[in-house]
């Protein structure tokens, strides 16, 4: 393989980096789900009176996210560690009309989930969809040129701080009589790409841990699923672009869509699967990659 092939290989494993509501009393994985109330949850509005937490939504699909749950009438409180991007998020979504909350928290750190999670209930009541997303990528290197500490900082921030997302919203989520979480893997946590060891590993590890929980938690009426981006179309796909040397139409020449994602794409794939009309989906990776993989 040239090496062109592999920097582009590796790329595309990178740049997903950029990579959950019922309607009315039903909870989102209901087995009997009244037809009135699918069809409902069509229409803007859809998540009216739901609580949705975020983490890492301060930029890129967390911020498209956060605020397409908002439009939909669900109050949001999101996380992330600069300040003045989340206030910046908050007002937007107010000045449309919607209610959102931000709190700085570094998913790295068990205090500021728990914390994170516990402001949210207090605040709002309850907690009925989790989106965790938060995460962080580093430039390329091969295994035996990584630094340690970027490897430990890949594994804390994407990996470790899904796991605490979970661990403190699941019995919340159980106390409410369920819920939905969504964790952001990425296409390179099922598929190797070189000189991103610690990212795919980390997000292999979203896969994993997204599949576990949903065997341990699905009775409980706790519906865990993870979405796998490919190249989306944000400032951490930039980033890649820069960091690995890569036109954009290099980076999606293996891609059959030929182009890059959308934000808006992926936030769309997070609000059907935190909806009734996923009811019977948990456990699940859905890659967001247009056809990429295939």
């Amino acid at each position: 393989m040239s090496r062109r092939r592999i920097l582009l290989q590796g790329s595309v494993g990178l740049a997903g980096l950029g990579t959950a509501f019922s309607a009315g009393t039903i909870q989102a994985n209901s087995p009997k789900l009244a037809t009135q109330e699918i069809a409902q949850a069509t229409l803007r509005g859809r998540y009216s009176n739901k609580v949705v937490l975020i983490t890492g939504a301060t930029s890129g699909i967390g911020m498209v996210t956060a605020k397409e749950f908002a439009l939909e009438g669900a109050k949001v409180f999101f996380c992330g560690r600069r300040e003045n991007l989340g206030a910046k998020v908050e007002a937007e979504i107010r000045n449309t009309g919607g209610e959102a909350t931000y709190m700085r928290a570094d998913v790295r750190k068990s205090e500021d989930i728990k914390a994170f999670v516990d402001a949210c209930v207090a605040k709002y009541g309850r907690l009925d969809i989790a989106f965790n997303n938060a995460g962080v990528d580093f430039p390329p290197h091969p295994i035996a040129e990584t630094p340690i500490a970027e490897f430990d900082d890949l594994m804390n921030t994407n990996a470790r701080g899904v796991f605490l997302g979970m661990k403190y919203e699941i019995p919340y989520l159980i106390k409410g009589g369920g819920g939905t979480i969504i964790n952001t893997a990425s296409i390179g946590g099922h598929h190797a790409f070189s000189n991103i060891v610690g990212y795919g590993a980390s997000k292999a590890a979203i896969i994993h841990m997204t599949k576990t929980a949903a065997q341990e938690y699905t009775l409980q009426n706790i519906r865990i699923n993870a979405i796998a981006p490919g190249a989306i179309d944000t400032a951490m796909l930039e980033r890649v672009q820069r960091d690995w040397k890569v036109t954009k139409e290099q980076l999606v020449a293996p891609y059959p869509i030929k182009r890059t994602g959308k934000p808006q794409e992926v936030a769309a794939v997070v609000l059907w699967l935190a909806s009734p009309e996923a009811s019977y989906v948990s456990g699940m990776r859905f890659d967001i990659d247009g056809g990429g993989l295939g």
